[in-house]
């Protein structure tokens, strides 16, 4: 006996309506679940271009005293650029410097600076980025330097977050999605015991099993896939809302700028949703039909 496409969506969508308020939570689980798997892929590949560009860029910044001159401040640059592994140094005045704390400190502890108290800096690149220590341990203390600061460990404190974030919305997602998959077994389930005469009839007639089985399989496979369609709708909204902040972000070197990422990336991260919606539906109604339909 032949199965035709038009045969097993009437059947699916039967089902799918017979069973409505299963379908609308199965979907939603998937939903939710692949929104954050998708989240999770988004905030992995941002973390990684943020501490890309973070590594290209600066990479030690030495402040130097308010009260420093002109000669002082040149001198620890020339020391700077003397080292091996420093590849630039750019100099920052301190009216530079103030600007920056105004845009990227909080009110409160901005109201306390001035542009006579604020340090003019050095900010260099280095050869390798694993060398900032050493140039943390040589100037600091050294006559005229304020401090030294180096966005290493900030770095390794956003990765550690991001890295927690990722894990934690992937083992809720994982949770979510066999919760979903439970739900999709369980309404297809229902269709077969609503269906159970027929398809004891079928059988009589010499319906092949496939030809039984190909309805509840694709009712699993429109339940993931929609799941997946609302979730790629969620990482779409997020990436486009994200966008927005970038454009109009006032500090452009903030971290929701530095992990922008590119539209291949998305589409990539959209397609492994859909995909792992879609396994969700076919493998959930594959389990139910194997175990309840006597086929």
């Amino acid at each position: 006996m032949a199965v035709s496409m038009r045969y097993v969506s009437r059947e699916a969508t039967t089902n799918l309506w017979r069973n409505r308020m299963m379908t609308v939570a199965a979907v939603l689980t998937v939903a939710v679940s692949l929104a954050l798997v998708g989240s999770a892929l988004l905030l992995k590949q941002g973390a990684a271009h943020a501490t890309e560009r973070w590594q290209q860029g600066v990479n030690v910044v030495v402040f130097v005293d308010a009260g420093a001159s002109h000669s002082e401040f040149t001198s620890i640059g020339r020391q700077l650029d003397q080292l091996p592994y420093v590849r630039s140094c750019t100099p920052r005045s301190q009216a530079w410097d103030y600007n920056e704390a105004r845009s990227i400190e909080p009110a409160e502890v901005f109201q306390a600076l001035t542009p006579a108290i604020t340090p003019s800096s050095w900010r260099c690149a280095l050869s390798q980025p694993s060398e900032a220590s050493l140039i943390v341990q040589q100037f600091s203390g050294k006559p005229g330097v304020q401090h030294v600061a180096s966005p290493s460990a900030q770095i390794r404190t956003m990765e550690t977050v991001i890295h927690v974030l990722q894990w934690a919305f992937l083992a809720v997602a994982a949770i979510l999605l066999l919760s979903a998959s439970v739900l999709i077994l369980n309404t297809i389930r229902m269709a077969i015991f609503a269906r159970r005469r027929e398809v004891s009839v079928m059988k009589l007639v010499g319906a092949t099993n496939w030809f039984i089985r190909l309805p509840f399989m694709a009712e699993g496979l429109v339940q993931g896939l929609l799941g997946s369609l609302v979730a790629v709708l969620v990482v779409l909204g997020l990436y486009f809302g994200l966008l927005d902040q970038t454009k109009t972000a006032a500090n452009q070197s903030s971290l929701i700028v530095q992990m922008s990422l590119g539209g291949a990336e998305v589409a990539v991260t959209c397609i492994v949703v859909l995909v792992v919606g879609v396994l969700a539906g076919v493998i959930g109604s594959a389990l139910a039909v194997r175990r309840f339909l006597d086929v």
